[in-house]
């Protein structure tokens, strides 16, 4: 079987990229081929440029039409889930933090249904808390030290929220997305979608100049989105 195989094809998914690689066999080290951005197209077209040999063309083949199945089992998923969330008595909060930079629909829907009724936490520390993004504490005596985070809580919607907190290493702006998520919603909801952004921006970049590894930076970032969800969500009320 592995004889057979003249040709391999690794993909480096991420969300906001695709990174490239090709190797001969399966023991050669890979080379690396270039980056992609998300959309299927942007993918295909790289992968139709790798090379002509009819073993690479079968190999690219299955490559789109496994890229092409999940990404329509994505999106009739997606438009399910709005169907759903239409009725839902979350959904003006939904709405509202979809306004954040990272959180988009999905993102929303997922923090939502994972967390419940953000206002039941009286403070934005014990959201952190909750969901695991705060650092361990030890003590003896007199001596206290802060380890790594605790990792408690619920550890899908912490994931949403780091993956989220990534997307800030890039400078603050109102993309065309963003502009379109934000219409519609109350004054108090986009200020503090637009004071998150700057902050949120301002420190990825003093922590990424400190020399701060990209997760921790992102945990970091996280846990002070953590607390601008929690206000974004005190602003609106769910429907009965």
């Amino acid at each position: 079987m592995d004889k057979a195989i003249t040709f391999f094809v690794g993909l480096d998914v991420h969300k906001e990229s695709i990174a490239i690689g090709v190797a001969a066999t399966g023991n050669d080290v890979p080379r690396f081929v270039g980056t992609v951005g998300p959309a299927l197209s942007e993918l295909l077209t790289a992968l139709s440029r790798l090379g002509p040999h009819p073993a690479q063309d079968l190999a690219f083949a299955e490559y789109r039409q496994a890229v092409s199945a999940a990404d329509a089992q994505v999106t009739r998923l997606t438009a399910a889930l709005r169907t759903q969330v239409e009725t839902w008595r979350m959904q003006p909060v939904v709405a509202a933090l979809s306004t954040l930079r990272g959180i988009d629909f999905v993102a929303a829907v997922t923090l939502l249904a994972e967390l419940g009724d953000l206002t039941r936490f009286a403070h934005p520390r014990e959201l952190m808390g909750f969901l695991g993004l705060v650092p361990a504490q030890y003590s003896s005596g007199e001596t206290r030290r802060h380890g790594a985070i605790t990792r408690t809580g619920n550890g899908h919607a912490r994931r949403v929220l780091v993956e989220a907190a990534l997307n800030h290493r890039f400078p603050a702006r109102m993309s065309r997305r963003l502009q379109q998520r934000q219409t519609g919603q109350p004054a108090a909801v986009s200020a503090i979608a637009w004071k998150a952004q700057i902050r949120l921006c301002h420190r990825y970049r003093h922590l990424a100049a400190r020399g701060l590894p990209q997760n921790k930076a992102s945990v970091a970032i996280a846990r002070e989105l953590a607390g601008f969800v929690w206000d974004i969500a005190r602003q609106v009320q769910p429907t009965l």
